[in-house]
């Protein structure tokens, strides 16, 4: 039995990393892929955690395995490609730490994974199932992914999704919204941007917005983040607003993965149900997971910036201290 099970892309994220003598960017290798981001979370909270995906038999694939069987994420489920290399991803930062990305994968390896490479069973066996959009950018993986999608419904197994728009992932932007559509469909958690929800929606105000979500797509359970200013959720007709943390940020890549990864922790520890939730209960999840998120942007990479459930907790500990103080 595992408590999460992921579907989708574990990638390189080459991250910068200082200047040569030259003047010329240094990149560093840091494992990374969305999916994969909210496992390396989970794992080590020890949660016990399963990957789904494929990688090229090339160095960068042996890399991204060892990291996963690193961090006690089962990787049976990853598949190796013999055709096709590991996806690439060049991080750009800018002087605040947001980022922007310049994918290598035409195709990669992530895209190639055929039904018949997925252990259903693995699926089965799970409480949560997780994926995003970026595996639905291409056949074979996008009907992959909502076939393994579509078996986790039926199986009653609870479903987390992560739209996560990567423009230039995509030939055609109707296609993206298609999909993601077809994916809020099925999903029971969700987690979008400021950015996503314009994109989705067409509107920029939260509470119109996730309004709109929930009410064609009937998703239970919807978490819009914010940034540095926390994040909005919405379950039902309660909604709230909840404030982040200050941090010194290095790389906000992976922070939403972070986010999420936090959300699930919290809903592993409530038995796995998100069933007559309270006010105070969504605000506890939402504020456990803008720790968690934070946290991941104080180093650089993705998957090796994930905090501890120490460092989580010493934060929303320290910043609880300087309210009473205050």
């Amino acid at each position: 039995m595992y408590d999460i099970t992921a579907l989708g892309e574990v990638l390189i994220d080459f991250t910068p990393s200082g200047f040569s003598e030259n003047g010329g960017i240094l990149f560093e290798q840091n494992p990374g892929g969305a999916p994969a981001n909210v496992l390396a979370v989970l794992s080590k909270f020890q949660k016990r955690t399963s990957f789904i995906g494929k990688v090229g038999s090339d160095q960068f694939g042996t890399f991204l395995r060892n990291t996963l069987q690193q961090i006690n994420v089962d990787t049976s489920g990853l598949v190796t490609s013999v055709q096709t290399n590991t996806t690439l991803a060049f991080v750009h930062l800018d002087n605040t730490g947001d980022r922007t990305f310049s994918f290598y994968r035409d195709p990669g390896a992530d895209t190639t994974l055929e039904v018949e490479e997925v252990n259903f069973d693995t699926i089965k066996d799970s409480r949560i199932f997780h994926f995003g959009s970026v595996s639905m950018t291409h056949n074979p993986s996008a009907e992959t992914t909502l076939a393994a999608v579509s078996f986790a419904k039926e199986k009653g197994v609870l479903i987390s999704f992560d739209p996560n728009l990567r423009e230039s992932l995509w030939g055609n932007l109707d296609q993206a919204k298609e999909m993601m559509f077809k994916g809020l469909q099925l999903s029971d958690i969700v987690k979008i941007s400021e950015e996503e929800l314009v994109f989705l929606t067409g509107v920029s105000d939260l509470e119109k917005g996730s309004r709109l979500i929930w009410t064609n797509f009937q998703v239970p359970l919807l978490f819009i983040t914010l940034g540095g200013n926390g994040c909005f959720f919405r379950y039902g007709e309660t909604t709230g607003l909840v404030p982040g943390y200050e941090v010194n940020v290095q790389d906000t890549t992976g922070a939403g993965d972070g986010f999420l990864g936090g959300v699930l922790y919290k809903v592993l520890e409530k038995d796995g149900k998100i069933d007559n939730l309270s006010t105070e209960e969504l605000t506890e999840i939402a504020s456990f997971a803008n720790a968690v998120g934070a946290l991941a942007t104080t180093k650089r990479g993705a998957i090796l910036s994930m905090p501890t459930l120490d460092e989580t907790n010493s934060l929303i500990t320290s910043k609880a201290t300087i309210k009473e103080n205050k």
